[in-house]
Formats: structure tokens, C-alpha cells, sequence
């Protein structure tokens, strides 16, 4: 047994030899760099590491993607660095105090906000990091004040004031130091993990956390361990990372720093430790040679995007195992919102006031241009393009259940694609429409051919790295020459050659006019049969296949409606700005519409439109209020109200209006004696009379005709309900 365990690791080690000298060999033929530039990249790349682990690990705690990892370390190190540059602290007293403050805030995020998520989806928590990030930057933004200062220190003093170059690149005594604690903490985060007995829970409770609590292991102090062991590790790698490159200006980690991290643990399957800590050297690595080779550093994020997809095809088989789609089954876990009973549906009540609704709803619309003045036209203007942005998403998150962070990557497509048509074949602007809409679907089909074997949180890293590879480079004027510069003046072509838009107030009109026909047709693919099976996929995948059904057409019509519809809302921004602006696939819009329609809810159409307008109330009407009241807008609208809504509503905003419908469908069938059983089948019920009581969950009318009569010879029973 002995020789055969020698054996294998002899064998991993010489295949991590051949992989290393392989990719050793890509770079040089690719992208040659002296040997110091790319020792200095793997220097950087271990800092990703250390951001990368802690990722990885709350993901095997929690299964979420963390996007608070780094603003947990952020905070720590800021003061860290504060109290040693600003304020002057000796070195180690400052350092350990920024340890300390980072075991501190690790404990109280998870106390505090996550542990009131033990039973909210995964999807719903991992949005909520999102908020809990956003609370954090506020906090770092405000801690140079706190020390009087005008900025955030770029650097601090090192420890020990000595450093040399190999070749061009100069390693410094912050770097050097950043070369020898790295290995230090992998060596004790694998020591801790392996060999003591809370390292041993910890990764117990990551296989199943269920088995873990029969077992007698007590998986919430677990998981405040776990988060404890990812705040300490986000705050060492902050700290070094300050050292290197100064401390950022708002969030501690931005976006593009945050997908080579996710991208490093993606590639280790967020449980092979050893394989994240090379990834993230590799993709140092190739960061250092890219830029130091091209000097254009978005060319770094296509590279990154690339290597993301291969490495996720190339392990798909374990990706779409049994194991991996349980643990990825709460990310699509999406309550749909209940129809209208047929009992009630043609009741007079609930005809009118569907139809008075619908009314005003209309009148809100025609008469919103002179309510809301000129000015705020053109905001409204692009609700509408957001609201069909939330469609796209409905249907390919909501009832495809396949998450994406990468929708205004079609966006910029169809923006670029309409805007070049419009400039150069002056075509009408309906017929840019569609011809951008399909050339949104096809590039959506194109993403979603190799991304349908991959599931929850990977594809969200996938289309999170497509994004940025086209903000970058597909989408870039400077390697694509075709797109139009953003200083060129679009013109508004009338409809048909006849009907002008050319005015905000008229094209208001034709947005929501587009709007209207995107809504019809999304109700209609729900009613059809494509529709039906995207919900059963999403339910059960290998049951649908089972009855014969083609489950990937399913799914790629779900990719291609999305981007069809993205791509349709491109058009209404470029045009209603008259111009191309230069975020075409902004990856923070991406990730501010998914906010927008998870908080807003995703099992209907009218929760994600309800995120949507919620966001916009937030910030049209906030300049609008008494100054007493802006306090409470500001709040709503950040970090900390999205943890609110998520920890209160977890099934979004329009969960309100659907559970005030349901309360007055209630009232309608106890005044008028009608029996609803989908109205009280998520509700206990139960007799008022004998000792022997008949509960009853869901009855219909025959049911309850077959209970024998009471002793005053009644069939009627009174019910009483109890909020569940």
C-alpha cells in the first residue's frame, strides 16, 4: 500500500512538471518575456492565490460564489496599512492588528448577515454578498478620513529596505516579502485543513453538511471557522497586495481582479486546492508576459476568458456528475408565482380589476412624457431597455436555470451591430432590430453550445469572462475597426421612411411599443411547449430526458431568445443616446441587472419587472423626497438594503404583490363560498369541533361532499386558518 500511494505522488509530480514546462513553452512561443518579468507575474499570481482559496473554500462551506472575499480583506488591511502609513505604527503592531481586525469582521459578517441565509437559495445568498461587498467599499471610502487622510496610501514601508532586479523587473522588499508569506500561509491553511481536528470538520461539513450534523459536528460553529480561516486569508493577500501596488480606490478587489480569482478557482473545481494555487501562479504568470509582450492589458482578459472555457470543457465530465449537479440544485431553486385559480379567474371581480390594472398601467404610460417632464423622458426611456434586459434574463435564468453574468455582453452587440448599420446602410430602424437580434442569438447560441455541460456557478464564471472578453477586445475599436467611434453622431432614421421618431418623446413611445411585443412573445414561449420543458429542465433534467425529450435544443432556444432580446435592447440604448458610449459590455452592468431581477424575484415576469422599476424609483425619486427621507432612499438603494430585502423577501420584491393578490383572493372565496384548493394548499387547516379533528391540507369540492355529516346533521365545517 505503501509503494503504491509512492507511486501516485510520483506520478502527480511528474505530471505537474510536463504541465508546468508545456505552459512554460505557450508563453515563450506566444507571448516571450524576460524570465524576471514572469517570476514577478507568479509572485502576483500568488497573491490571487490566496484570494483564490478562500473563494473556493466558503464555496465547499456554503456552495456560493463569495464576491465580498476581497472587500473582507479589504477593510482589515486598509486599516492595517492606515495605522502604518498614516498614523505611523510600528510595523508588526499594525500588522497585527489588521490580522485581528480581519478574524473580527470574518466572524461578524457571518453572524451577523450570512447565517440568515441558512435557508434561502444559494443564488439569493450569493447575491447578498454582492450587497455585503458594497456595505464594505462604503466603509473603506470612508476609513482615510477617520486618519485625516486625502487618499488611500499607494505604498507603506516595508519591513526591511533591500531589494534587486532580474532582468527588467524589480523586486522590491514589500515583494519579497509577498514571495516568502505566501508559501508560509498555503503551507499552514493545508496544515490546519489536514491535520487538525476543526480543519478535519470543516472538511466534512464541505462534503455534506447534513451528514456532518448526524454525525454530531456542529456545523454553524464550522462555518463561522470557515469564515473566519477565508477573512484571514483575503486579508493577508491584501495586505502583501497593498505593499505591491498601493491600496485601491473603493472596492479592494475590482471586477477584472475578482475574475482571475474565480476563474483560478473554477479551474480547480473550487475543492483541489493545489490545483487553484497553480492556476493562480499560471495565470500571473501569463497576466505579466501578455502585458509586458503587447502592452495593452485587455488583451489579458480574452486570454483569461479562453482559458476559463477550456478548462471547464475539459473537466465537464465531473461538472455534470451527480455529485455537481446536487450541489449546484439551489442555484436554480426558483419558486414560480402561482396563477390565477381557474376557480376565480372569470369572476367578475377579478376580470374588472385585472382590466382596471391593465388600465392603469396604460394611462401611466401614455401621459408619463408631460407627468414626468422632459428631462426624465430619457430615463424612462431606458427602463424600458432594462425591462427587456430582465425578460432576457427571465427566461434564461428563471425558467432555463441557467445562470448568467455575462447579458449586457449581447447588449453591446446589438448596440454595435445596429449603430454600424445605421451609419452605413441607413437602414430602418425596426429592420436593425431584428437583423441585430439575430446576430445577438446566434453569438448567445455560439456561448451557449460549449457552457451547456456546464452548470450553476461555473457558467456564472463563464459569462462573467465572456463579458469581459468582449468589453475588451471584441468589442473594442482599436482591434476591431468596424465599430463605430463613440464621439459619432447616430441619427434617429423616421419608421418605414415615414414616422419620426426623432424626438425623446416619440422615441419613449416606439421603446415601449418594442417593449410590448418582447412581452407578448415571452408569454407566449412560456405557454408553448418549449417553454414547459425549459421549466421541467430546470426542475429535473434527467427525469425530462428520460420521457425522450431533447433537452439541449430546449436550452439552446433558451440562449438564443435571451440574446435576441438583449441584443433588442442594445438597439433602444444606442439609439436613444444617439451614440455609441464606450462600455458596450460594461461586466458591472451585467451584474447590476442580475441583482436588479433576482431582488425583484425570478419565477415571474412581473417580479423581475418589479426589480427593475424598484432599482429606478430608487434613483429618480431620492433628489425628490424631504431631506429627512433621502437617508432612507440612500440606504435602500446600497449595499445594506439589498441584504434587507434579500434577508426579509428572499423571493424578491414581487413576492409582495403576488402574496397581496392571494389575501384578496382568499377574501373573494370566503365571501362567495367558493372552495379554491390552490389557494389553501400552502396553508394548515383545520376543523373547529370533535377530539378527533380532520386536517385537512388541500380538498376539492367532491372531497369535502364525502365527509359524513355532524351530529346536528350539517355537512358545513368551519375552517380556521393558520399563517404557516
Amino acid at each position: 500500500m505503501t509503494n503504491l500511494i509512492d507511486d501516485v505522488r510520483v506520478r502527480r509530480a511528474f505530471n505537474w512538471i510536463v504541465v508546468g514546462l508545456v505552459a512554460y513553452g505557450v508563453i515563450e512561443w506566444l507571448w516571450p518575456a524576460p524570465f524576471g518579468t514572469l517570476l514577478k507575474g507568479a509572485a502576483l499570481g500568488g497573491l490571487y492565490a490566496l484570494i483564490a482559496l478562500g473563494i473556493a473554500l466558503i464555496y465547499r462551506a456554503n456552495r456560493i460564489i463569495n464576491f465580498a472575499q476581497g472587500d473582507i480583506g479589504g477593510v482589515p488591511a486598509s486599516l492595517a496599512v492606515l495605522l502604518i502609513a498614516v498614523a505611523h505604527w510600528p510595523y508588526p503592531l499594525g500588522i497585527l492588528v489588521g490580522l485581528v481586525s480581519g478574524v473580527v469582521v470574518g466572524a461578524l459578517v457571518e453572524f451577523l448577515l450570512i447565517r440568515r441565509f441558512s435557508h434561502a437559495s444559494r443564488l439569493v445568498l450569493t447575491v447578498a454578498t454582492i450587497g455585503i461587498a458594497q456595505l464594505l467599499t462604503v466603509i473603506e471610502l470612508e476609513m482615510p478620513n477617520w486618519f485625516h487622510a486625502v487618499a488611500p496610501p499607494q505604498s507603506f514601508p516595508s519591513p526591511f529596505n533591500f531589494g534587486f532586479n532580474i532582468g527588467p523587473a524589480r523586486f522590491s522588499g514589500n515583494l519579497l516579502l509577498a514571495v516568502f508569506a505566501i508559501p508560509l500561509v498555503i503551507a499552514a491553511l493545508a496544515w490546519f485543513l489536514n491535520k487538525t481536528d476543526i480543519g478535519i470538520a470543516v472538511r466534512a461539513c464541505s462534503e455534506s453538511s447534513d451528514r456532518a450534523s448526524l454525525l454530531g459536528v456542529p456545523v454553524k460553529r464550522v462555518n463561522l471557522v470557515v469564515w473566519i480561516v477565508g477573512a484571514t486569508l483575503a486579508t493577508v493577500g491584501m495586505i502583501l497586495r497593498a505593499g505591491v501596488v498601493g491600496l485601491p480606490i473603493g472596492s479592494a478587489l475590482g471586477l477584472s481582479v475578482l475574475l482571475r480569482t474565480l476563474a483560478a478557482a473554477s479551474i480547480g473545481r473550487m475543492e483541489k486546492m493545489p490545483t487553484i494555487v497553480a492556476a493562480s501562479l499560471g495565470l500571473g504568470v501569463v497576466e505579466s508576459a501578455v502585458v509586458w509582450h503587447t502592452g495593452r492589458s485587455e488583451i489579458v482578459d480574452l486570454v483569461v476568458f479562453l482559458v476559463i472555457m477550456a478548462s471547464l470543457l475539459f473537466q465537464r465530465s465531473h461538472l455534470a456528475s451527480r455529485a455537481m449537479a446536487s450541489a449546484t440544485a439551489s442555484w436554480t431553486a426558483f419558486r414560480e408565482a402561482r396563477p390565477l385559480p381557474p376557480e376565480l379567474a372569470r369572476r367578475p371581480e377579478v376580470v374588472w380589476t385585472k382590466r382596471a390594472l391593465l388600465v392603469v398601467v396604460a394611462v401611466l404610460v401614455l401621459f408619463a412624457p408631460s407627468l414626468i417632464g422632459q428631462a426624465r423622458t430619457g430615463l424612462a426611456t431606458f427602463l424600458a431597455a432594462y425591462l427587456i434586459v430582465a425578460l432576457s434574463l427571465l427566461v434564461l435564468v428563471g425558467w432555463a436555470g441557467q445562470i448568467s453574468l455575462g447579458q449586457f455582453a449581447f447588449v453591446g452587440v446589438g448596440s454595435a451591430t445596429s449603430a454600424w448599420m445605421t451609419l452605413h446602410w441607413h437602414i430602418d430602424l425596426l429592420l436593425a432590430m431584428i437583423v441585430a437580434g439575430v446576430l445577438g442569438a446566434v453569438v448567445a447560441i455560439a456561448i451557449g453550445i460549449p457552457a451547456l455541460r456546464i452548470r450553476g456557478l461555473f457558467l456564472a464564471v463563464a459569462t462573467l469572462g465572456f463579458t469581459f472578453a468582449c468589453s475588451s477586445y471584441f468589442l473594442n475599436r482599436n482591434y476591431f475597426h468596424w465599430i463605430p467611434d463613440q464621439f459619432t453622431n447616430l441619427p434617429r432614421l423616421p419608421l418605414f421612411g415615414r414616422v419620426s421618431i426623432d424626438s425623446d418623446s416619440r422615441y419613449y413611445y416606439f421603446s415601449y411599443v418594442v417593449l410590448l411585443a418582447c412581452i407578448f412573445a415571452v408569454r407566449g414561449l412560456r405557454r408553448s411547449r418549449i417553454g414547459r420543458v425549459l421549466i421541467a429542465t430546470r426542475e429535473n433534467e434527467r427525469g425530462v430526458q428520460a420521457y425522450g425529450i431533447n433537452v439541449t435544443s430546449a436550452k439552446l432556444v433558451a440562449f438564443a431568445v435571451s440574446g435576441f432580446l438583449a441584443a433588442v435592447a442594445g438597439v433602444l440604448i444606442v439609439h436613444q443616446q444617439t451614440a455609441l458610449y464606450p462600455d458596450l459590455a460594461d461586466p458591472q452592468s451585467s451584474i447590476v441587472v442580475f441583482v436588479m431581477v433576482v431582488i425583484g424575484g425570478l419565477g415571474s415576469m412581473t417580479g423581475v419587472f418589479a426589480g427593475a422599476i424598484y432599482l429606478e424609483a430608487l434613483a429618480w425619486f431620492k433628489g425628490a423626497v424631504p431631506q429627512g427621507l433621502q437617508g432612507v432612499f440612500q440606504i435602500l438603494g446600497s449595499g445594506l438594503g439589498l441584504v434587507i430585502i434579500l434577508m426579509f423577501l428572499p423571493e424578491g420584491v414581487g413576492s409582495l404583490v403576488f402574496r397581496a393578490r392571494d389575501r384578496l383572493l382568499r377574501e373573494l372565496a370566503d365571501r362567495r363560498g367558493i372552495i379554491v384548493p390552490s389557494l389553501f394548499a400552502d396553508m394548515a387547516v383545520r376543523e373547529e369541533a370533535p377530539p378527533d379533528d380532520l386536517i385537512v391540507a388541500a380538498a376539492s369540492t367532491a372531497e369535502l361532499d364525502a365527509i359524513p355529516a355532524n351530529g346536528n346533521g350539517s355537512q358545513a365545517r368551519k375552517t380556521q386558518r393558520v399563517s404557516p
